[in-house]
């Protein structure tokens, strides 16, 4: 199946997912005796964002039509979409990368540039790694190695975050708050790859962890899109107890393709000390 094809599909299974999820009562709207969802009608929808009942059905069912940006962002008004399920919504319709990269064909991501490992290294004392476009882990410094050893032992294959986040048991181990932390990962991992819905790399790995792994199944299929912001995380290790840690997320300008995803110690913890320890360990 081509990339359009899965991604008109992709579109509206997600757009289906919120118009049966909207509040009603928040849009000032009357329950419906007898609809089988709190959410909205189509044809409430296609009202809403000034276009025929048929048009909008053919959306959702992912017939190939081309819809304007202008009437996906109608659409996305008529749901209270967010802005960041508003963007994933865009880049499936073919108006935007929602990651800001190129809208072409990604590929397999391969090791970073050589610069991109130096910063790696020369943040050694914190725990930092570099994803690719499908967030297999390209490259990792001493510190996150220490945290995750398991990640030098992983065939490239399942090198991937979203793929060790869902199936490896030492991850869930690490992650106290791994039903959220999990939850969240998958909510950011979609809102950076509608455009590359239909790349080979992209359905191979969905397919996988939908096979795979029934949390991530059920997570999916919640559609839940959330962009990416730093936050506090917490980790437990068994040699150094916990570690509540800052995660940062850059891109390099010169590296589009590659982001760097970084864990600092978050103030007024004791998690510098005990990051120091955790790294000497291994040296």
């Amino acid at each position: 199946m081509e990339k359009r094809t899965q991604q008109r599909i992709a579109l509206g299974e997600f757009l289906r997912v919120r118009r049966e999820s909207v509040s009603r009562a928040d849009l000032g709207m009357p329950d419906v005796p007898r609809l089988r969802t709190k959410g909205l009608r189509r044809e409430e929808v296609a009202v809403l964002s000034g276009v025929s009942v048929t048009w909008y059905t053919w959306l959702e069912q992912g017939r190939d039509i081309n819809p304007s940006k202008q009437v996906l962002d109608a659409v996305a008004r008529a749901l209270r979409l967010s802005p960041a399920e508003h963007d994933y919504v865009l880049a499936l319709g073919g108006h935007r990368d929602s990651h800001g990269g190129s809208t072409g064909h990604a590929g397999p991501a391969g090791p970073p540039p050589p610069h991109i490992q130096r910063f790696l290294d020369a943040l050694d004392r914190y725990p930092a790694f570099a994803l690719g476009p499908d967030w297999a882990i390209t490259a990792w410094n001493s510190a996150y190695a220490a945290l995750y050893p398991n990640i030098e032992i992983t065939p490239p294959a399942d090198r991937n975050l979203l793929w060790l986040v869902f199936m490896d048991p030492a991850i869930r181990k690490l992650l106290p708050d791994w039903d959220a932390d999990s939850g969240r990962f998958l909510a950011e991992f979609r809102a950076e790859a509608g455009a590359r819905v239909g790349e080979p790399s992209y359905t191979e790995l969905i397919d996988r962890l939908r096979s795979a792994s029934e949390h991530f199944r059920a997570g999916w299929e919640a559609g839940t899109v959330e962009r990416f912001a730093s936050r506090e995380r917490r980790f437990f290790h068994d040699a150094v107890g916990e570690l509540v840690l800052e995660h940062h997320q850059l891109e390099p300008a010169d590296a589009p393709e590659t982001q760097i995803v970084a864990y600092l110690p978050a103030p007024g913890t004791d998690a510098a000390e005990r990051l120091a320890e955790l790294v000497g360990r291994g040296r």
